[in-house]
C-alpha cells in the first residue's frame, strides 16, 4: 500500500499535520507492506527537510499513492479520482458548505474514510482532535479572565514554541480567592480541559458543594449532564433516556449563573437538547459569569453569548446580555467569550503528535491489514463505485440538494 501525505490547501491555512516525520518512519518500519510519500507544502509546521532526513520521498503529485491522508477537507481541485482519502470532510451532518465536496468525491469515485466516524464496535470515537481542543481552550479561558479582568497577561497560546511553554505561562495565573469556574463535558475535550486545570492553582469540588459552601480559596467543579439538564415531570434523572430523548428534559444550568465567575463547555450539545445559558440568565441582576470560553462552540444556541466563532488572531469578543450583541469584551457590563473553532491549531505540534499517535495506534491496523471489527467500512461514507455506503444512505437527499 502507498500512502500519501497531502499538502493542505484549505484557506487560511491549517498547519497541522495527521503523521509527523518521525510517525512516518515508524510506519515504513513496522508495516513492510507500506510505503509513505510526502507531498511537497510550505505551510506544515514540520518542513520538507524534517520528513526528508527521515528517508521519506517528497513528491509534486500523490496520483501514484492508494490511501490519501491530510487532515482539513480536501481542495476540489485536489480530489484524485478512484482513490481513497481519509480526513475531517464535515459532511456526515448535512453541513451545507461541504455538500458540493461531497458531490464531487462521489462523482469521482473515491471512498471516503471520515475521521469523526472512525469509531469502535461500541460506537465511540476512537480519533481527534479534541484533547488539545480541551488544552488551548481552557488555556485560552484562563488567558481571557486576566485580559478582561486586568489582573494577569499570558502569552497567546499560537505565540508559544509548544505545550511546554504554554505550562509554563500558567504560572503567571493569580485568581481571587472568591474565584469560580464551573466546567461541562466529559469526553475528549473536557479531559483535555482538565490537563490544564491540574496546572492551575484552583480546587475541585463536588457540585453540591460548589454551590451550597463557602471556599477559602479558587474552586471549580466539572458537571455531569445530571447536574444542569432536570427531567421536566420531576422525576428521576435516567442518563440513556436524556440521550435518546432529552425533549423529556428542561435545562438546568442557571442554578450556576449567580455562583460562577467563569464557564468552560466542552460539552457535545444535541439540537434536541433543552439549551443551556441564556440571554435571560446573563441578563439577570444576580448573573456572576464575566467568562465564557466556548470550547464547544455551537453558534448562537444553547449558550446565548456565542454569537459567532472567533479567530485565533482575535480570539475574544464581547457580549451585551442586555441587548444581545456583540460588543467590545473590556466593556464594563459586557461578558468576553472566547469561541475559536479551531483550537488545535494554535499548537500545531503537539496536536499533530497526539492525532498521528491515535491514527497509528487505532486506524492503521485496520487500513493496511485485516478489519475484523469493521472499523474502516463503517468510517467510510462512499465507495469506490461513487455510491454512498449503506451507513450513509442518509445523506441522499443532502447530496442532491433536497435539504
Amino acid at each position: 500500500m502507498k500512502i500519501g501525505i497531502i499538502k493542505e490547501g484549505k484557506v487560511p491555512p491549517d498547519f497541522r499535520v495527521a503523521l509527523t516525520p518521525q510517525q512516518c518512519r515508524s510506519i515504513i518500519d513496522n508495516f513492510s507492506n507500506v510505503e509513505v510519500f510526502i507531498q511537497k507544502s510550505p505551510i506544515r509546521t514540520y518542513s520538507d527537510a524534517q520528513y526528508e532526513a527521515e528517508g521519506l520521498p517528497l513528491v509534486d503529485t500523490l496520483e501514484h499513492c492508494d490511501v490519501i491522508i491530510g487532515v482539513k477537507e480536501v481542495n476540489l481541485d485536489d480530489l484524485i479520482p478512484n482513490k481513497t482519502f481519509m480526513f475531517f470532510s464535515h459532511t456526515f451532518k448535512k453541513q451545507s458548505y461541504n455538500r458540493v465536496l461531497l458531490q464531487e468525491i462521489l462523482n469521482k469515485n473515491i471512498r471516503l474514510i471520515d475521521y469523526e466516524v472512525i469509531k469502535d464496535e461500541r460506537n465511540v470515537r476512537l480519533i481527534g482532535f479534541g484533547r488539545y481542543a480541551g488544552i488551548v481552550g481552557c488555556y485560552n479561558g484562563f488567558r481571557t479572565y486576566g485580559l478582561k479582568h486586568k489582573l494577569y497577561n499570558l502569552k497567546p497560546a499560537n505565540e508559544c514554541q509548544d505545550r511546554k511553554e504554554v505550562e509554563a505561562e500558567l504560572k503567571k495565573v493569580k485568581l481571587p480567592n472568591d474565584f469560580k469556574m464551573v466546567l461541562t463535558g466529559f469526553g475528549r475535550v473536557g479531559h483535555g480541559a482538565r490537563e490544564i486545570m491540574n496546572l492551575l492553582p484552583i480546587r475541585e469540588v463536588k457540585p453540591y458543594t460548589y454551590l451550597n459552601k463557602s471556599f477559602s480559596g479558587p474552586v471549580f467543579t466539572h458537571l455531569e449532564v445530571e447536574n444542569y439538564f432536570d427531567k421536566k415531570d420531576g422525576s428521576e434523572f435516567i442518563r440513556s433516556e436524556f440521550y435518546n430523548q432529552p425533549e423529556l428534559y428542561k435545562r438546568g444550568f442557571q442554578k450556576y449563573v449567580p455562583e460562577s465567575d467563569m464557564y468552560i463547555p466542552c460539552h457535545y450539545w444535541s439540537s434536541r437538547s433543552p439549551k443551556i445559558l441564556t440571554q435571560k440568565d446573563l441578563s439577570n441582576v444576580d448573573n456572576r459569569i464575566s467568562v465564557v470560553a466556548d470550547i464547544s462552540c455551537d453558534i448562537a444556541d444553547p449558550i446565548a453569548s456565542t454569537l459567532r466563532p472567533s479567530k485565533v488572531a482575535h480570539p475574544i469578543y464581547g457580549y451585551d446580555p442586555i441587548s444581545g450583541k456583540e460588543v467590545d469584551f473590556m466593556q464594563e457590563n459586557a461578558i468576553a467569550v472566547m469561541a475559536v473553532d479551531n483550537l488545535p491549531c494554535e499548537l500545531p505540534k503537539d496536536a499533530s503528535e497526539d492525532f498521528g499517535n491515535e491514527l497509528i495506534k487505532h486506524v492503521l491496523p485496520a487500513l493496511v491489514g485485516d478489519d475484523p471489527k469493521r472499523i474502516i467500512e463503517r468510517a467510510s461514507q462512499t465507495n469506490l463505485n461513487g455510491e454512498l455506503m449503506p451507513d450513509f444512505t442518509y445523506l441522499k437527499d443532502y447530496v442532491e440538494g433536497n435539504e
